[in-house]
């Protein structure tokens, strides 16, 4: 068999697999995956000097240490088989299952990928690795177990390349296997970052725990010796253990500004016993004896964490007056603390043996982390967004909240009674009226903080308001609110354009259904570039297609003999407007849409005023009696046209000065700039002269480039 410089060796991995797994025909395949990856990878070797099936050997060893199941173990030998061997999908799937297969495809498709959020291109793969990851957790645990071993031989890569993965690592990964439960990869995760990206702090907080071991190691052990002393008293079987302390949690309280000497939890029991009833008996003895520090219980055996973490914590004043951190949980709530999710590809049975258990399953039933990412990533919205999304709401600061029924909801931090009702169900969040948490009545927009127990009022006839966006703080709750008002506008313009195109009908004596027949409707779809009849309705609605255009393309109005263009002198126009068949007439440019030179025109014959020329899709054309008439643009125009458009933002900062500073670039003329509405996204309103159409459509390029600008659209009054 092989061995590395590091002595480890397949019958030592095979022993830690018969531990848990006893099936000899899982033990073969386990067997093949190893000897297969090693003829594959003969012949390379990784930077460290060392043969390549090292790496997959350790992997392999990782696993077993959560009790990975056969496939999980097989695939982990063949991980990087796929990516850097002759070897095809087809090939593997023929010498071992569809399904160890497909988990090495998966590992495969991440490899292939740097978690890295530094340009767009990169961004939109971030995207697809964490909705692919979703869809079987043990690709995820094979991938943290790759990228352990990975970061324990670090040292190999050059400096800045070892940067890189240890941010990867922290950022993402390590969040990662925090929410699949998976404490020692996690915690060993944190510290090889940190001693790749803050050396000096990593080795700092190191040299100091070194010096005070010795006294602190004395101080566990009277503690503990005391402690269970007492637990032997009452007849309670335990096991009881000091708990280390990593580095990264060290570091995480002295950057909030702590004192190491301040650090109280670096002495720390943990104390197992056999049954839940225990663990709280174990904890009234212990506190009976030494008091405990207010404000540090926690009973996460009552109130479950999301990612199945069960434990009492508590702090008290124990032996010289040192304050000590103590966790008192069964043994089965320590294999699931310790190894998360992975805890239950097996369990035990027949007094210490183990069997495989529906990991799938289990993570459906258990995990919310996975369901969030699905869920993110059926919103409509930018790879950007949601690669923040998943960072800031699933990754990172969550809040865990209770229904009045005792069930556990997972919020961002920030979150309102908001946040919840749409997390419970569309509807329930579309109709709410008013929320109490903890039995007080609070606004909206209160928010929500760990163990709240949140009651929602609805009201059936209750709809959203627009505010609510500013009020809510997941991107997914915002953009369930966002398409409520979209949907909702888009069943009012239907109404509308169906009622005005019917009105319109019934003006000029046309029979509906003649005009709406199908072969009409097919034409007009064509023509206007439409889907069908409910489009048509919409289009005619929001006034992007006024009706009249819409039914003289079928009811084609008789043509005027003998047309002829007349140049007409204007106070208003400067002779800017050619009417077809009218001379020596008053033309004004509607103040409601604003043509300017180079737009679809239409005229209309007001009373008293003369002729009003609209843009073809201005909505106020729908409202105005059959009174238009053909105008285009005299070719000669040299003049300004003013204009107003409305720059939408996804930023509260004041960018005035940024949009003038695009504005300059293209010789435009501002007239005025002003804010419409502030708060997370600002919008602009800017007035402004341009020479035409085609300025005006460089105008919209220039100011789409900034970073802070979603969409920019002209004004219809």
């Amino acid at each position: 068999m092989t061995k590395s410089k590091d002595n480890i060796k397949f019958e030592d991995i095979l022993e830690k697999i018969r531990v848990y797994i006893e099936d000899e025909k899982q033990i073969e395949v386990i067997t093949k995956a190893y000897e297969f990856a090693s003829l594959k990878h003969s012949g390379q070797f990784r930077k460290s000097g060392e043969p390549y099936i090292i790496h997959p050997m350790h992997v392999a060893a990782i696993l077993t240490t959560i009790y990975a199941d056969y496939e999980t173990i097989s695939a982990g030998f063949l991980h990087d088989v796929l990516e850097d061997c002759d070897c095809t999908a087809e090939e593997m799937e023929e010498e071992f299952s569809h399904e160890i297969t497909k988990l090495v495809q998966g590992v495969t498709k991440l490899s292939k990928i740097h978690f890295s959020t530094e340009n767009e291109y990169l961004i939109d793969y971030y995207k697809k690795i964490i909705v692919g990851m979703s869809e079987d957790v043990r690709v995820i645990i094979i991938k943290l177990a790759d990228r352990l071993h990975n970061m324990r031989t670090l040292w190999a890569l050059p400096e800045d390349r070892q940067k890189v993965k240890a941010r990867e690592a922290l950022e993402i990964l390590a969040p990662i296997a925090h929410h699949l439960g998976i404490h020692k990869i996690k915690s060993e995760l944190e510290d090889l970052s940190l001693r790749y990206l803050k050396p000096d702090v990593f080795y700092d907080i190191a040299e100091k725990l070194n010096k005070t071991k010795l006294e602190r190691d004395k101080t566990v052990y009277d503690m503990q010796t005391e402690v269970s002393n007492l637990l032997n008293e009452y007849h309670i079987n335990h096991e009881i253990k000091g708990r280390a302390k990593s580095i990264y949690s060290i570091y995480n309280k002295l950057d909030k500004g702590k004192k190491f000497s301040d650090i109280y939890d670096l002495l720390a029991l943990r104390i197992l016993v056999n049954t839940e009833q225990e663990c709280y008996l174990a904890l009234g003895i212990i506190h009976s004896k030494f008091r405990p520090l207010p404000k540090r219980f926690k009973d996460y055996i009552a109130m479950p964490k999301p990612n199945m973490y069960q434990s009492l914590h508590t702090t008290v004043f124990g032996i010289d007056g040192y304050l000590f951190e103590i966790q008192i949980r069964t043994h089965d709530m320590d294999e699931v603390a310790e190894n998360g999710i992975a805890s239950h590809w097996a369990y035990k049975e027949n007094g210490g043996s183990k069997a495989t258990a529906n990991l799938q399953t289990t993570t459906e039933q258990k995990l919310q982390f996975f369901k969030s990412i699905i869920d993110l990533s059926k919103e409509k919205m930018s790879s950007e967004e949601f690669v923040n999304s998943v960072k800031d709401e699933v990754l990172n600061n969550n809040i865990y909240v209770f229904t009045p029924k005792g069930d556990v909801i997972e919020l961002p931090k920030g979150a309102t009674p908001l946040d919840f009702a749409y997390k419970i169900h569309t509807k329930v969040g579309e109709t709410t009226v008013g929320a109490i948490v903890n039995n007080n009545i609070v606004p909206l927009n209160y928010e929500l903080k760990d163990n709240d127990i949140v009651k929602i009022n609805t009201n059936k006839n209750s709809t959203p308001s627009k505010e609510w966006i500013n009020m809510v703080k997941a991107t997914q709750t915002k953009n369930k609110i966002r398409s409520f008002f979209t949907k909702n506008e888009r069943e009012i313009y239907i109404e509308r354009g169906k009622y005005n195109l019917e009105k319109e009908l019934r003006k000029r004596k046309i029979v509906f259904s003649e005009f709406f027949s199908d072969d009409n409707i097919k034409q007009i779809c064509e023509n206007f570039k439409l889907e069908d009849l409910e489009d048509i309705y919409l289009v005619a609605g929001n006034g992007r297609i006024a009706i009249n255009a819409i039914i003289n393309f079928i009811d084609k109005p008789e043509e005027i003999a003998q047309p002829k263009n007349i140049k007409i002198t204007s106070s208003s126009t400067d002779a800017d407007i050619i009417v077809n068949g009218i001379d020596k007439v008053k033309v004004n440019l509607a103040n409601c849409c604003n043509p300017v030179y180079g737009d679809e025109i239409v005229g209309y014959i007001t009373k008293g005023n003369g002729i009003s020329v609209h843009r073809i899709n201005c909505h106020n054309l729908s409202m105005l009696e059959d009174r238009t008439l053909e105008v285009t643009w005299n070719s000669n125009s040299n003049k300004r046209y003013f204009t107003s458009i409305l720059v939408y933002t996804n930023s509260s900062d004041n960018n005035m000065l940024g949009l003038m500073q695009s504005i300059s670039m293209l010789n435009v003329s501002v007239d005025e700039i002003k804010t419409i509405t502030r708060g997370d996204n600002a919008i602009y309103e800017i007035s402004c002269y341009v020479t035409g159409i085609e300025q005006l459509n460089k105008l919209f390029t220039a100011i789409n480039k900034n970073a802070y600008v979603d969409k920019v659209e002209r004004i219809i009054r």
